[in-house]
């Protein structure tokens, strides 16, 4: 009788305390997802209430002797941790390599008329002036410095938030919607992608685009790495994953990293354009708090692994960032250059453009017209860009 109401003393506490560890772990849960906890703690929180319902269903059935039990139960309290501290550890690593994204840049340095700012001033008097009725200037980020120096130039002088006024950058994705939809006059930036395209379609506008200069579209990579040249054909057979290792490209044996840009980017429509149809491989991914303390999945900013790959424009690359560490590949022997991107001789040179979609301002022809005279086109090569070649 004692051995069958102790068989039935266990399984009333297994019943009382197995739901007891899943709703505190649930509450764990719960507090995880809205403090924005990764994916690797979520997961690693279900793993701690499996394993402990587990081991408390076989000390409650007494299949183990209580030596046995206990030490598995350490044995798995030092796993758990090991673990955790191998994760964090990684963490810690991963954090300390630097990293080369857009929000590195501060472009409030960059906004027209304000103190010290590092947009180019015209050193003339303009041969155009707009008083009212400013066109609406929006494109990528890489891009602001410039327009942000074409309205020092021809605006007049007053506050101009590089967020929300008249000279303004949402970057490449965001701009283009700002003009199909009509909140923007015109933008700066390269390109539109297929689905840009495919936007303006559907809404019934015709985007113009009108270039204004030229740049590079480079890839870099650690300075320490021993690889200094790709070609056209290897970079297709990288990003779709077809060559996956440095050592084949004359590096050590690693696996590259290839870093991505999100969809729609200027520089992710541009690496579209060099895969001429070829699907791309996975980029590496970042998990990232959302709204609500949540986690989404979204593309990885570059971080300078030695055996990374990323992608961008000369410019942002050399003067908005400039950082130490990377370094330019030639592509087919051809290094990037402002001489190379002049000569036609770098293969992935291309032109920027002042892009409109129908807009009724009456300012927007004339200062597309003065961008690209003389003056305007001082601009762009003062700012750091290849200018077009001026009669």
């Amino acid at each position: 009788m004692a051995a069958k109401e102790s068989f039935w003393s266990r399984v009333l506490t297994g019943l009382v305390f197995v739901p007891l560890i899943w709703i505190a772990g649930f509450f764990v849960f719960i507090f995880a997802v809205l403090s924005g906890a990764g994916l690797f703690y979520i997961w690693t929180i279900i793993s701690i209430c499996a394993v402990l319902s587990v081991m408390l269903v076989l000390g409650l059935g007494q299949w183990l002797r209580r030596k046995v039990y206990w030490s598995c139960m350490a044995g798995v309290l030092l796993i758990i941790a090991a673990v955790i501290f191998g994760y964090e550890m990684n963490r810690l690593y991963h954090d300390s390599i630097p990293q080369v994204a857009e929000s590195e840049v501060d472009l409030a340095a960059y906004e027209p008329f304000v103190r010290g700012s590092k947009a180019v001033v015209l050193n003339e008097t303009p041969t155009l002036r707009i008083e009212d009725e400013l066109p609406i200037m929006d494109g990528a980020t890489a891009l602001y410095p410039l327009y942000s120096a074409f309205a020092m130039a021809v605006y007049p002088e007053k506050e101009y938030d590089h967020l929300r006024s008249e000279v303004r950058s949402t970057k490449t994705s965001q701009a283009y919607d700002s003009l199909i939809s009509g909140e923007a006059d015109l933008i700066f930036a390269a390109e539109p992608s297929e689905r840009q395209r495919g936007d303006a379609l559907a809404a019934g506008v015709q985007l113009k685009l009108t270039p204004i200069g030229q740049e590079a579209f480079v890839f870099f990579t650690h300075a320490d790495n021993p690889v200094s040249g790709i070609t056209m054909e290897q970079i297709q057979d990288i990003y779709a994953g077809d060559l996956t290792n440095w050592e084949e490209l004359g590096g050590k044996p690693a696996p590259i990293k290839a870093f991505q840009r999100p969809e729609g980017s200027g520089s992710q429509s541009a690496l579209q354009r060099i895969m001429k149809g070829r699907s791309l491989a996975a980029a590496p991914r970042d998990d990232v708090p959302a709204g609500m303390g949540g986690m989404i999945q979204r593309t990885a900013d570059y971080r300078n692994y030695p055996n990374a790959l990323g992608f961008t424009f000369l410019y942002y690359a050399t003067e908005m960032v400039g950082n130490g560490d990377i370094k330019l590949l030639s592509i087919d022997g051809v290094y990037p250059s402002r001489e190379t991107i002049a000569n036609g001789a770098y293969p992935l040179s291309s032109p920027f453009y002042a892009i409109t979609a129908g807009t009724s301002n009456p300012h927007v022809e004339s200062l597309i017209n003065w961008i690209r005279s003389e003056q305007g086109q001082k601009l762009v090569a003062e700012t750091g860009y290849t200018p077009l070649a001026v009669p």
